[in-house]
C-alpha cells in the first residue's frame, strides 16, 4: 500500500487511537507515528504550515506499529476497536471534486445524458458518439478559440451538451462531492445505494490543498459515481455523488517536497482493479498526462479571490476510466455488485483498498467537526503547538 520510493516519501495521514480519538501520524521507514501533540492537532492545520513536510518528518512522534499492522486493522467488519487503525487522510478539508477533465469521460456523460440513465442504451449510443465527437475532441484545449469554433459546429448540428460545455468550454466543472470528515479511508467499506443499478468507481488522483491555494500534496480517491442518476439530469448530481461511504481518499498523503512535486503528479498513471465474489474482474488504468485542464488550473478555478476555504481542501482531479465491459450480459455494462474489492493505485502514492456494499450497509457517518473539536479539548490540544524534534 505505500509507494514504491516510500523510503524517500513524506507521507502523513490520521489514525483512529481507542481511548483518544483521530491522531495526525507521518510514516517513517514503515513505522506509524503519532505527531499530533508535536505538530499539529489536524490535517488540516498541518497542510497550513509554511513547510509541511519538514515537520512530518522531523516532529517528535510516539511510534504506534508498522504500516501492515494498522492496515490489517483497517478493513470494516474486521477491526479490533482495541487497536489503531487507518482513517480518511484528511479531516476539516472541504472535499470538492473536477468533472469531465478527460476526453474519454465527457463521451461517457454524454453517452449518460443520451441515455437518460439506461445502461442497455449506452453502447450503441457509444459507438454513434465515438464516430461523431472522438476524433474531434482529441488534443483540444478547453477554453481555446478552436474549442469555441467546435462548439459553434456541434450546436448547428444538433449535437451540444451541458457536459460538453464544461469539458470543452473556459469554466471547469467544480463541485462538492463530500463534507468534511465524511471520506472514508482504506480498508473501509465504499457505498452503492440500492435506487442505483448502473455506476462505477472513479480511481483519481486528489490533491490536497492549503487555505491559501498552495498544492502541498497529493494522494488517491475513489469518486463512487450512480451513472443513472447523473444521466437521468445533471441536476441530480448531488443524489449521484454524495451518498454514505462514497468518498475515499487514502491511504496517505503524499506532501510535496524536494523529491515530489506538482510534475511527478502530472506524469502520474492510476490503476484500477475490481475483483467481484462473482469471479468478476476488471483492470484498467488512468494517465494524468492525458487530463484536459491542469491540476493547477483546476485549483485557481476552485480556490482564490472569487472563493476562500479557511480549513483548505481537497481536489479530485477527474478520471479518463469509465468501465463498459459487460458483467451481467451482452450490451449491459458494468456496474458494482455487494463484495467487489477496489484497489486504487500508484507508483508513488500506493494503494487505497476498499469493499463495496450498500450504503446502509456501510458504518455510518457520526464523527463530524463537533466531535472533533470535543475530541481535541478532552487531549488539551485546541491552543498552539509548536512543533518539538527529536528521537523517534
Amino acid at each position: 500500500m505505500l509507494p514504491t520510493d516510500a523510503d524517500a516519501a513524506t507521507l502523513v495521514g490520521r489514525v483512529d487511537r481507542p481511548g483518544r480519538g483521530p491522531c495526525v501520524v507521518a510514516v517513517r521507514d514503515g513505522v506509524v507515528f503519532d505527531i499530533t501533540s508535536c505538530a499539529s492537532p489536524t490535517m488540516r492545520d498541518l497542510c497550513a504550515m509554511p513547510d509541511a513536510a519538514w515537520h512530518a518528518r522531523h516532529a517528535y512522534g510516539e511510534r504506534l506499529g508498522i504500516v501492515d499492522e494498522l492496515a490489517a486493522n483497517s478493513w470494516e467488519g474486521r477491526v479490533d476497536p482495541a487497536r489503531p487503525r487507518l482513517l480518511a487522510p484528511v479531516d476539516l478539508q472541504a472535499v470538492k471534486a473536477a468533472g469531465v477533465t478527460f476526453a474519454i469521460s465527457l463521451l461517457e456523460r454524454v453517452i449518460e445524458e443520451q441515455a437518460r440513465g439506461d445502461a442497455s442504451k449506452a453502447e450503441a449510443l457509444r459507438a454513434e458518439i465515438q464516430r461523431t465527437l472522438g476524433g474531434e475532441l482529441r488534443g483540444l484545449r478547453p477554453g481555446s478559440p478552436q474549442a469555441q469554433e467546435l462548439k459553434r459546429a456541434l450546436i448547428a448540428r444538433g449535437l451540444w451538451s451541458q457536459y460538453l460545455e464544461v469539458g470543452i468550454g473556459p469554466d471547469p466543472e467544480v463541485f462538492t462531492k463530500a463534507q468534511p470528515l465524511s471520506a472514508v479511508g482504506y480498508g473501509a467499506h465504499v457505498g452503492v445505494p440500492p435506487f442505483s443499478q448502473w455506476n462505477n468507481p472513479e480511481p483519481e488522483v486528489v490533491l490536497v490543498v492549503d487555505p491559501r491555494g498552495r498544492i502541498v500534496g497529493a494522494t488517491l480517491g475513489n469518486d463512487v459515481n450512480l451513472r443513472d442518476v447523473e444521466g437521468r439530469s445533471a441536476l441530480l448530481l448531488g443524489k449521484a455523488k454524495d451518498n454514505n461511504a462514497a468518498a475515499a481518499i487514502g491511504p496517505f498523503v503524499r506532501l510535496f517536497d524536494r523529491g515530489f512535486t506538482l510534475d511527478d503528479v502530472r506524469a502520474t498513471v492510476v490503476t484500477l482493479a475490481v475483483d467481484g465474489v462473482d469471479g468478476f474482474a476488471l483492470r484498467g488504468e488512468s494517465s494524468l498526462s492525458r487530463i484536459s485542464r491542469d491540476p493547477a488550473e483546476l485549483v485557481a478555478a476552485t480556490i482564490g479571490a472569487h472563493h476562500q476555504y479557511p480549513d483548505g481542501l481537497c481536489l479530485y482531479l477527474g478520471t479518463m476510466f469509465a468501465p463498459t465491459q459487460d458483467r451481467d450480459g451482452v450490451g449491459k455494462g458494468f456496474t458494482h455488485k455487494p463484495g467487489d474489492r477496489v484497489v486504487i493505485a500508484a507508483a508513488r502514492l500506493g494503494a487505497l483498498a476498499n469493499v463495496v456494499q450498500p450504503t446502509a450497509a456501510c458504518a455510518p457517518w457520526t464523527f463530524g467537526a463537533g466531535e472533533l473539536m470535543r475530541s481535541l479539548a478532552r487531549r488539551d490540544l485546541l491552543g498552539s503547538h509548536p512543533t518539538r524534534t527529536g528521537p523517534d
